[in-house]
């Protein structure tokens, strides 16, 4: 079973409540994790509730529900964070009543990335898998918890030791809303080993 009780805040909210199974964060606006890139600017103040590891291999499941988001860039997903130069996330982003943005956020050095795509807007609920393989990163997203698809696969540099993973909520512009979190569980990893092409000797 999770153990919610190993979870530690970053950024901690006015408003959450927290139980063995269950999590809800209540955004507050103005909240978002971004670094400099096309935008220019740099946003270091969404709460993250984190569990921190130095497990090598393994992976982090969790169900997310996001039924009030409800202005743009509303957000509710995963996060892994080292320091605010270096982190990853992934989420469904509230855009407008016909579609959401369904993507992932990589950040190195102090530069984030944005990868995403369109989903419909009545799309309330999501599954996030995070797998880990020493300092590299499987994101993967599902509809029901049982057929997970591939979202991206990334490095972090500074991400082969310690680390601190779990969820983030955050409203980036004058909104609000209550993100619940379920059906964690961490599991062996469920990424597998590269079949293909050997690796080059170093």
């Amino acid at each position: 079973m999770f153990d919610t009780s190993k979870l530690n805040w970053i950024n901690s909210p006015s408003k959450f409540d927290i139980a063995s199974s269950r999590i809800e964060i209540t955004t507050e606006p103005g909240t978002d994790l971004w670094q400099r890139t096309y935008y220019h600017f740099r946003n270091d103040n969404a709460p993250m509730l984190l569990m921190t590891t130095k497990e090598k291999y393994f992976s982090f499941v969790v169900k997310t529900d996001f039924t009030s988001s409800h202005h743009r860039f509303d957000q509710c997903g995963i996060a892994l964070y080292l320091n605010s130069d270096n982190w990853l996330k992934a989420s469904v982003e509230f855009e407008n009543e016909n579609f959401q943005h369904l993507g992932s956020v990589v950040t190195n050095n102090g530069f984030s990335d944005w990868s995403t795509t369109e989903i419909p807007a009545d799309t309330k609920t999501m599954w996030y898998r995070l797998s880990r393989r020493e300092d590299d990163y499987c994101i993967e997203c599902s509809l029901d918890g049982i057929r997970f698809s591939q979202m991206r696969v990334c490095h972090l540099f500074e991400g082969g030791d310690e680390i601190r993973f779990g969820v983030y909520a955050c409203s980036p512009e004058e909104s609000s809303f209550t993100a619940v979190f379920t059906d964690m569980a961490i599991t062996e990893c469920m990424w597998g080993a590269h079949d293909g092409q050997q690796p080059d000797q170093e």
